[in-house]
């Protein structure tokens, strides 16, 4: 089942994508209390989702594609998780070999574990959104991924138990500033280098998520998932999610003991190699990024146009 968030008609609404269009949820319900967002046939649990199932067989109402703007699957995730260095390549080519142990014998995933970070709800966007230049930063990047999409509630779970708390997958970008004009003149501290990584990933309009929400139930393997970007056409980064250090459930797993996983919650497994900060092929202002997974679709944004002037907070 594919599930979207879509405008239409001055309104945000939420949707099943089929074949021959678009269903409109709430407005099909049969029963009281429909829900009105992607989070909330989360919420109310596989019931909703066995419902909605029917639906789709039923519904002859179907609304063309063409006639709605569709949006990020969850517009506003309670969390956004990402995770930094789950590809063995991508950690080479960016230089962060240190603490991995990658090249040795031994797994990295049997001596270290996961590196999580959060981000802001504002850095999610949609489908054929512009991502916003930042002002603090000259040098914006991109990072294919795997999202996954937390279906109930999940605190402490095993790995073996892990894949039963997803509700579905998703495409995001990881768009990443690579530099911080708020660096120039400034006095050295420890850990300042982190914060400016951190920072880099928290700009408005940096997570760009869908087209659709793919229910689990649909994916055999999600550890056998080609991933491709292309820039302008030009493929830069081309991997399969069978590369990942941590494994889905390992992740989902991870993060459940450090805090409570819920409903909606957002999970971008990172990137593999091919990303601009290897070379310095950053992207550059109109540059068309397209994000394609297997069984997925494709995500597609635009970079939107440098500041007129950057942001330098020292000054006299």
């Amino acid at each position: 089942m594919k599930l979207v968030t879509y405008f239409r008609a001055k309104s945000v609404s939420c949707g099943m994508l089929t074949e021959k269009g678009l269903i409109d949820i709430p407005s099909t319900w049969d029963g009281a209390n429909p829900p009105r967002s992607v989070k909330e046939i989360l919420q109310k649990g596989p019931a909703c989702l066995e419902k909605l199932a029917r639906l789709v067989c039923s519904a002859d109402n179907l609304i063309p594609l063409d006639s709605v703007r569709l949006l990020a699957p969850i517009p506003r995730p309670g969390k956004a998780l990402a995770l930094a260095g789950n590809y063995s390549e991508h950690i080479k080519e960016a230089n962060m070999t240190r603490g991995f142990n990658v090249g040795l014998s031994d797994s990295p995933r049997l001596t270290t574990v996961p590196r999580p970070f959060l981000m802001p709800p504002t850095v999610v966007i949609g489908p054929d959104d512009e991502i916003p230049w930042p002002a603090y930063s000259k040098d914006v990047d991109y990072e294919l991924e795997l999202a996954v999409v937390i279906g109930k509630e999940a605190k402490a779970v095993t790995a073996e138990s892990a894949l039963d708390y997803v509700a579905g997958y998703t495409h995001a970008n990881d768009v990443s500033a690579r530099t911080v004009t708020f660096k120039e003149a400034r006095a050295k501290r420890p850990w300042d280098e982190f914060y400016d990584w951190l920072n880099g990933k928290w700009s408005d309009g940096f997570l760009p998520m869908g087209p659709y929400l793919l229910t689990s139930d649909e994916i055999e393997d999600v550890q056998n998932l080609n991933l491709t970007l292309t820039v302008n056409g030009e493929v830069r980064q081309k991997a399969n999610t069978s590369q990942m250090i941590y494994a889905v459930a390992d992740i989902v797993s991870f993060l459940s003991h450090i805090m409570t996983l819920e409903p909606g919650d957002v999970i971008a497994t990172g990137t593999p190699s091919g990303v601009g900060l290897a070379t310095g092929n950053y992207l550059q202002p109109g540059d068309k990024i397209e994000c394609s997974i297997e069984k997925l679709g494709t995500l597609t944004n635009t970079l939107g146009q440098r500041p007129n002037k950057f942001y330098e907070p020292l000054s006299d």
